[in-house]
């Protein structure tokens, strides 16, 4: 739902429950996602002072990488350029 932009009504339909069993569920999974066990167990987040090899040894990007410190709130996004734009990267 949150997911995947979904609301209730419609994975209730997709699924053929009721919105009710749908909430109830959705709830119980959240609560379970949240607890400090579940986190402390599957979720491991990327060392933020870590940088890739790949980008130390190239003089090309050191330069601009060199006094990052991380993301800043903690999130890391993979990128890509287009095929269009690779020759520009």
């Amino acid at each position: 739902m949150s997911v995947t932009g979904l609301t209730i009504r419609h994975v209730g339909e997709w699924f053929q429950h009721s919105n009710a069993t749908i909430s109830r569920y959705f709830h119980k999974m959240l609560i379970i996602f949240s607890t400090l066990l579940f986190y402390t167990k599957y979720i491991h987040l990327p060392d933020e002072n870590k940088i890739h090899t790949c980008i130390q040894d190239n003089t090309r990007f050191w330069p601009f990488f060199k006094d990052a410190i991380g993301a800043l709130d903690g999130s890391h996004i993979h990128a890509a350029p287009s095929a269009t734009d690779h020759g520009t990267f």
